[in-house]
């Protein structure tokens, strides 16, 4: 058989109850107000950032070592065979690009005018 509670019990028990939907409620206006959605959005943005950012770095730095290792052998000497050729296109194509830029398109030419 369950005891009865007394008076003093059941406000007791009202006073905690009242207590802990306070903290709740209070809880509640903290988590939707403004500032902390904004503050949970702006976190939430910069950890977005900073893991696309830790990504592109991770991949442009494998990118850059399989490049150089094109290149460069394991005791840190040019590959020559490699090195060279990609000078000689580098090279070319600098060569182009400086002489297309030189000339003027066919259809763009005027003839000058003299003004007296």
């Amino acid at each position: 058989m369950p005891e009865a509670r007394t008076p003093a019990d059941i406000e007791a028990d009202i006073i905690r109850r009242r207590q802990d939907l306070a903290a709740a409620l209070d809880e509640i206006a903290v988590r939707v107000h403004p500032k902390t959605i904004i503050g949970d959005a702006k976190a939430k943005a910069a950890a977005a950032v900073d893991r696309t950012a830790g990504r592109a770095y991770v991949v442009a730095n494998r990118t850059v070592s399989d490049v150089r290792a094109q290149f460069v052998g394991e005791d840190g000497t040019p590959r020559l065979e490699r090195v060279v050729p990609a000078a000689v296109v580098a090279v070319a194509l600098v060569g182009a690009l400086a002489l297309t830029s030189r000339r003027k398109p066919a259809g763009r030419r005027r003839a000058r005018r003299r003004h007296h």
